[in-house]
């Protein structure tokens, strides 16, 4: 991916929340992504997440100066990688488990208002395990990066 400037994609299929919500078992107050866009299918997507003032999390993340959590960008990247990989043939139906976060890094604040885009990319995809690349960008501002790897169960 590209530490520059946010890759340019035009999807092959989109994901709408409402059948994000027969993916994965996430829901409202822990649901992080509003739309997944497939870019390559089964390989590289991109979820949207519209961060409204009227995020539970912002009541005390900081009641003053409202920021989205860094562990919540993470998991947005998280169900944004699920969504696509747990609504391929051979994972349907199943779940898949945080089993180790590396590389992490935050770069930027994500406030009230901002789009947040998490790109996704599988690494290694096995019917036990997979690992993601995966970056979080406003606009054209990185925001996160991390390595992700999922037990499959």
């Amino acid at each position: 991916m590209n530490e520059n400037k946010a890759p340019s994609y035009k999807p092959v299929r989109v994901i709408p929340c409402e059948e994000i919500l027969k993916i994965i078992p996430h829901r409202y107050p822990f649901m992080m992504v509003d739309r997944v866009e497939v870019i390559e299918e089964g390989r590289r997507c991109v979820g949207i997440k519209c961060v409204s003032a009227n995020e539970l999390y912002f009541h005390g993340h900081f009641p003053e100066k409202p920021i989205m959590p860094g562990v919540l960008m993470l998991e947005g990247m998280a169900q944004t990688a699920a969504a696509m990989m747990m609504n391929l043939p051979e994972t349907k139906g199943r779940l898949g488990f945080f089993a180790a976060i590396n590389r992490a890094k935050f770069r930027r604040q994500v406030i009230p208002g901002d789009v947040l885009k998490m790109h996704v990319e599988i690494v290694r995809f096995k019917s036990s395990l997979a690992k993601v690349r995966a970056e979080a960008w406003v606009g054209d501002e990185p925001a996160a990066e991390a390595d992700l790897t999922f037990a499959i169960g």
